[in-house]
């Protein structure tokens, strides 16, 4: 933007967009990386599972803080993209912690996880001037798998395993186009 369009250049800043898009693209990969090795090994430990979902939800927390951070958007998305990092960051930790407990509990952390995060980016794209048709398919998305997940417990880990795998590829895909189509393209 120039100062004939009433915005002073000194506010402009491409580059944080650009390093948000590129920690975008870096998560959705992350996402695709995690979810296509889920279905690669369906037999695998679902600790295993466990570990490498805990720390996808943590790597998308730092991102998501990040993003929150540099991101040059309105204040009220700033700070739901930085909640749903914190969250993100808090239910991967407890992922972590004690893998083989968290077991039991991971279709009900995995469901709230997607119900909360699918929501708030309903709320953080439509927040945005109604932008990012991407964003909001990624956030309703999101939260029937949640819902899914949440109103179906008797659902089998295995089961939950190949839902886990193919939802963090279709997310970590939609994550990654989104950023990059997203990214400013002023140099």
């Amino acid at each position: 933007m120039t100062r004939q369009q009433g915005v002073p250049e000194a506010r402009v800043n491409p580059t944080r967009g650009r390093a948000s898009g590129h920690w975008g693209v870096l998560n959705g990969v992350l996402m695709v990386g995690v979810g296509v090795a889920a279905l690669v090994w369906p037999g695998a430990s679902l600790v295993l599972v466990a570990v490498l979902f805990a720390i996808t939800l943590m790597a998308n927390g730092v991102v998501r803080v990040v993003q929150a951070i540099a991101d040059s958007g309105s204040g009220g998305g700033r700070v739901l993209l930085g909640l749903l990092g914190a969250l993100s960051l808090l239910v991967g930790v407890l992922c972590l912690r004690a893998p083989l407990q968290t077991l039991a509990l991971l279709a009900v952390l995995i469901g709230s996880w997607w119900l909360v995060s699918g929501v708030l980016a309903v709320v953080a794209a439509l927040g945005d001037g109604g932008g990012g048709g991407w964003s909001v398919a990624l956030g309703v998305l999101s939260a029937i798998a949640g819902i899914y997940v949440l109103v179906q417990p008797g659902i089998s880990l295995a089961a939950l395993e190949i839902a886990l795998g193919v939802g963090l590829v279709v997310l970590g895909a939609v994550t990654a186009v989104e950023a990059v189509r997203t990214r400013p393209t002023g140099r």
